[in-house]
């Protein structure tokens, strides 16, 4: 059985990942490939509602309790949607995975703390899901604040927190990009288009579909 090729966006808010997705999704058919575009939190039924709980909810939950509640909604999508379509060879585009929670997590609310950057290893360790490939979009906080007013879309819990929660994730980003070289290609998406980001990364994935 051929494996397909499973590839993670990651970058704060309003950092482009979304019309990344949609130009992925619209460019890389046209090279023969079979892809598949999905989210997180969410991207199966029962995750889009843990989705509304995690960004929605009225209720906040305890640190480690939100952790679980990610890795909760992650299983059930990589179970139902990301293992079958890696299986059958598709190209899995995901919109935030494991990363998300480490930066957001265990270096936004928890600062680094050894413990929790334990838990979310053990987890993802269960979860048997890596990514192949992760673009980390960046750009400076003041652009991504201005992208976020022009989006009028619903402000969710993350997206309310203070600048020193958001200074937080970006430095925990800056960490996993350090710890995975291999894995993780960093673009800055403030000086270039939507269409030069995107062609640097289809030329990122099919390089790496063509080393197999």
């Amino acid at each position: 059985m051929v494996r397909g090729l499973f590839v993670t966006l990651e970058g704060g808010e309003g950092v482009g990942k979304s019309t990344q997705l949609r130009l992925l999704n619209s460019v890389l058919p046209s090279y023969g490939l079979d892809v598949l575009t999905t989210r997180e939190p969410g991207g199966s039924p029962g995750a889009e509602e843990l989705r509304q709980v995690l960004l929605f909810g009225q209720s906040p939950l305890s640190l480690r309790s939100e952790i679980l509640t990610h890795f909760a909604a992650r299983f059930d999508h990589v179970d139902q949607v990301i293992a079958p379509a890696l299986a059958a060879g598709k190209v899995v585009i995901c919109d935030r995975f494991t990363d998300s929670t480490l930066a957001y997590q265990a270096y936004g609310r928890a600062d680094g703390a050894s413990e929790i950057l334990s838990l979310v290893a053990r987890l993802q360790e269960q979860l048997g899901a890596d990514p192949d490939l992760t673009f980390l979009l960046e750009a400076p906080r003041e652009v991504a604040r201005v992208r976020l007013a022009a989006r009028g879309a619903p402000v969710d819990r993350y997206e309310l927190s203070d600048e020193g929660f958001h200074a937080r994730v970006l430095a925990g980003f800056q960490q996993i990009a350090s710890d995975n070289p291999d894995r993780v290609k960093r673009i800055g998406t403030s000086g270039q288009s939507p269409e030069e980001v995107n062609s640097l990364i289809v030329k990122a994935i099919l390089s790496r579909l063509q080393q197999g």
